[in-house]
């Protein structure tokens, strides 16, 4: 669930920032214990950057079945998280609109994916805000064109118009199991 070395370093240059200083936002982190529950772990300490990580599990569904209501109520429990992260980080200002690309991003993951457990990462470093949300089921996203009667395939457009428009940029892990995002972090302190 990381951003491929090009994109970083594209963003780098729009931003001004050295890219080589970024490393990688997973590097050196545990991987999350696979469970039906919400496991939430903040880690900071000298010399780490504030991390958060979720990993939750969903049910196995068909693609016809509607998605039970537990899992519905996931998302708006991933927004909730991000806003107060955002606000323990001095980021209130970004809460609009991390909160609703964490609310595409959760969905698509829940409802597309296909798999029991989704993952969410937050991290800010080095001045910029880093989300992923990924499954245990490989696929490949993709930006639909649908027609202007459908009722649904533009969540990965909003995503893409959102993170754009706050300077940022966002990108399909190279397994196609993670969407990723880097948002320049602006905040009351920043």
């Amino acid at each position: 669930m990381r951003p491929s070395l090009a994109h970083r370093r594209a963003f780098c240059q729009r931003s001004g920032q050295d890219w080589k200083a970024l490393g990688e936002p997973g590097a050196g982190r545990d991987q999350a214990a696979s469970t039906t529950e919400t496991v939430a772990r903040t880690r900071r300490g000298p010399g780490r950057p504030p991390s958060m990580e979720v990993n939750f599990g969903i049910t196995l569904r068909g693609p016809a079945e509607p998605i039970p209501d537990q899992d519905a109520r996931r998302v708006s429990g991933m927004r909730r998280l991000a806003r107060a992260r955002l606000n323990h980080c001095g980021l209130a200002s970004m809460t609009d609109p991390v909160t609703l690309v964490v609310s595409e991003l959760v969905t698509n993951a829940i409802m597309h994916s296909g798999g029991t457990q989704v993952g969410f990462r937050m991290q800010l470093r080095d001045g910029l805000l880093y989300l992923a949300v990924g499954s245990d089921a490989p696929g490949k996203p993709a930006v639909r064109k649908p027609n202007d009667e459908a009722e649904h395939g533009r969540g990965l457009q909003l995503v893409e118009f959102v993170v754009l428009g706050s300077g940022g940029v966002w990108g399909i892990g190279d397994d196609g199991a993670a969407v990723w995002c880097l948002f320049p972090a602006k905040g009351e302190d920043r």
